[in-house]
């Protein structure tokens, strides 16, 4: 189960933190033509989903690697999980696919799940 939730979390944490990166670095009206939801934030906005991305995804494997408060592992994951239903209604207002969210929702969940039982 170890093996498991350790490459669960680093799929999750790879994802979010290169979704993180490409907000902070990628000129506004390019990720808007790569992702149309932008369109409906401000540039100040995207960026800051990007920096809770990064942060969600170093909070993801950090603390269990360090063994430093690990707690904050499933934490991290939750919140993750909570980006990704606000990220969905934002796609489902706008009529867009949002099975990525769903699988990814699933993914984190089971990460915070298994580090909320201790495994």
């Amino acid at each position: 189960m170890e093996i498991a939730i350790w490459i669960v979390s680093g799929l999750v944490a790879l994802a979010m933190f290169v979704a993180g990166v490409l907000k902070l670095v990628t000129p506004r009206e390019k990720y808007v033509g790569m992702q149309p939801w932008a369109a409906d934030f401000t540039p100040v906005q995207v960026l800051l989903i990007g920096v809770v991305e990064i942060l969600g995804a170093l909070g993801v494997v950090l603390p269990r690697l360090l063994d430093i408060a690990p707690i904050l592992s499933p934490i991290a994951a939750a919140g993750l999980v909570l980006v990704h239903v606000v990220a969905m209604s934002v796609h489902v207002r706008r009529g867009e696919t949002f099975v990525p969210n769903i699988v990814f929702i699933l993914l984190a969940g089971f990460v915070a799940t298994a580090g909320f039982l201790g495994y």
